[in-house]
């Protein structure tokens, strides 16, 4: 009865309180006196059209809704010649119907806290995935400073190169869990695999490109980015980026893998994987820098067999879901295009984060070792801070295309389940935020003895605050985005905050501001984020908003016909006609269509 206009809502009560013993098998004959028939016109994706014939019929209290629906969409029909077809009754597309049921609780929309409980379950198993990452980093930041200050420092450039240069490669995991979630939304098995496949070849050939520009350019760069003078840095930060350039074949094979199977929404077997990588990575950095004595390339090789072996275990956690992690599939050129067609801006998105990143490790490396040090701490435990939000960001590519494009697309969920999302962003960054700044406050000797360095880091202990507090919240907006592939936007976007982060930057540094004013940059640009995503949701014409779906693609779904009616049910009849651009038909022009079918024998209930 929600599908029903409520003039079709007030007869079917009436006609139920005049016809209490009527069944629906007794309302399938012509002399039923009050027949029930409501159309509802939804316009589709590029030159289609699917016209939603809703039948209700008077019963009393059905267990289930069980809708009957057909949809045989070809490509290229003349407009006017089919409306001339349907109009003279003469109109030849198939009448077909398939069973889903759906369980009535599913109609009504659930509640704000119930959504918030699922997004929990989810939500918790993934932050392990996101924390394992910069937990590698912020052991190795650990054990190395209580060593050596130089090495310490070091780690900042080697982290750019290793760490940083990674979320370069983030399109890959955003478009493995988007193209597989949104493929599971329309129930294609081996379409899931075949983009899995796809999408672990290009992330192996990424892999080992990554892993030649490394050995063959490593020092270059360290050399370009921290300067001539820096000749104890760039030598320990060389150890460094070789060892770990080893892992990226692994590294960037592992996140397809983890992708596809949080685009599945399952994150415990990633996580599994994950948490052995980092009791791998622990035990050795303890063992090879604390008690072996290797210091900096002690930390590399911890990690890098770390990776290796959470990169193994990520595809046997796909295997064991029905899927073959190793096979792997050269795309064609199409195919290649429509991953880069969703790659290339998330790619720019990506690309424009790591570089304001990089040039606040940048600046700081020009202000001493002391400050560099300092730096490396605080955006370390900044970065292990803001994990935390990214399951919030792959929520939202999880849940969000089946509400935006999937066959239960439903905006009023999916602006439901963004309200969940940004409310838990904001709880859990004002958390994380008083909880990160405690710790260098009020415990910094975990990470150096050092005074000087220390005296550093208090000095961005308010900057370090806003700009934490904000992330998660931030990580909700644009992971929507990203589900309802807004890419253009939020490429747009993220590169003009890192023009005008950049500019800001350079501005509050020449000034003297000094690394305080690095991190009150940083404020501006994540706040800046935060704002434009906002704006962009809440747009009246926003995709949450607008019942437009031009710019999704259309997908042809399989009739089946000849599905008969149960007992006790609502039926459903979906007729499809494909047409160009979009149309509508009144009730009496459906009626009369329906009625010619009937007498020609073309209509099966």
């Amino acid at each position: 009865e929600i599908f029903l206009p409520n003039f079709a809502r007030k007869a079917n009560r009436k006609n139920a309180s005049q016809n209490p013993d009527s069944s629906p098998s007794s309302l399938l004959s012509p002399p039923n006196p009050h027949p029930q028939l409501s159309f509802q016109t939804f316009t589709l994706l590029q030159q289609s059209i699917s016209l939603f014939h809703f039948t209700r019929y008077p019963h009393t209290s059905p267990p289930k809704t069980t809708l009957l629906g057909s949809s045989c969409v070809s490509e290229n029909l003349d407009d006017s010649a089919g409306n001339r077809s349907i109009e003279d009754g003469e109109d030849d597309a198939s009448v077909s119907g398939e069973v889903v049921e759906v369980k009535k609780e599913e109609l009504e929309n659930p509640s704000l806290w119930n959504q918030m409980k699922e997004i929990a379950m989810f939500t918790g198993p993934a932050t392990g995935l996101w924390i394992c990452g910069p937990l590698m980093s912020l052991i190795d930041t650990v054990v190395i400073g209580q060593g050596s200050s130089i090495e310490l420092a070091a780690l900042g450039p080697g982290t750019v190169m290793c760490d940083y240069m990674s979320y370069v490669f983030m399109f890959l995991s955003i478009a493995t869990s988007n193209m597989v979630a949104t493929s599971l939304a329309r129930q294609d098995k081996n379409e899931v695999q075949h983009q899995i496949s796809n999408l672990l070849f290009v992330g192996l050939t990424c892999g080992f490109l990554m892993l030649l520009f490394t050995r063959f350019f490593g020092s270059w760069a360290l050399t370009a980015f921290s300067g001539s003078k820096n000749v104890e840095l760039i030598s320990a930060a060389n150890t460094y980026v070789q060892i770990r350039g080893l892992a990226w074949p692994a590294l960037l094979v592992g996140w397809v893998t983890q992708s596809a199977s949080l685009g599945m929404k399952d994150s415990w077997g990633p996580l599994k994987a994950l948490a052995v990588a980092s009791a791998i990575n622990a035990v050795g950095d303890v063992l090879l820098c604390s008690f072996l004595g290797y210091g900096i390339a002690g930390a590399a090789w911890a990690t890098m067999v770390s990776q290796v072996v959470a990169g193994y275990m990520m595809i046997e956690a796909l295997n064991n879901k029905g899927y073959n992690g190793y096979a792997i599939s050269v795309p064609s050129s199409k195919e290649f295009l429509t991953v880069l067609g969703l790659a290339a801006p998330v790619f720019v998105t990506m690309m424009s984060k790591v570089a304001f990143y990089s040039l606040l490790v940048y600046f700081a490396t020009s202000m001493g070792t002391n400050t560099m040090a300092a730096h490396q701490v605080m955006i370390q435990t900044f970065c292990m801070c803001t994990v935390w939000g990214e399951p919030l960001s792959q929520t939202a590519q999880s849940f969000m295309p089946e509400f935006i494009y999937g066959v239960n697309r439903s905006l009023a969920k999916a602006r439901m389940l963004l309200k969940s999302l940004v409310i838990i962003g904001a709880i859990l960054g004002s958390v994380l935020g008083i909880i990160g700044t405690c710790v260098p406050w009020l415990f910094p000797n975990i990470f150096t003895p050092d005074q000087k360095i220390i005296q550093e880091m208090h000095k961005v202990l308010i900057p370090y605050f806003l700009a934490l507090a904000v992330t998660p919240p931030t990580h909700s907006l644009e992971g929507t985005l990203l589900a309802g592939r807004d890419l253009k936007f939020i490429s747009l976007s993220m590169s003009g905050c890192f023009s005008l982060g950049g500019l800001l930057l350079l501005l509050l540094s020449s000034r003297g501001y000094g690394l305080a004013g690095c991190w009150w940059a940083l404020v501006a640009f994540q706040w800046t984020r935060f704002f434009l995503s906002l704006q962009r949701l809440i747009s009246p014409d926003g995709m949450l908003f607008s019942e437009d779906m031009s710019r999704y693609k259309l997908e042809k779904l399989r009739a089946v016909r000849n599905i008969p009616m149960p007992k006790n049910e609502v039926g459903t009849i979906l007729l499809s006609r494909n047409v160009q651009g979009s149309t509508s038909r009144s009730n009496e022009q459906m009626e009369a269509m329906l009625a010619s079918r009937k007498q020609k024998g073309k209509l099966h209930t």
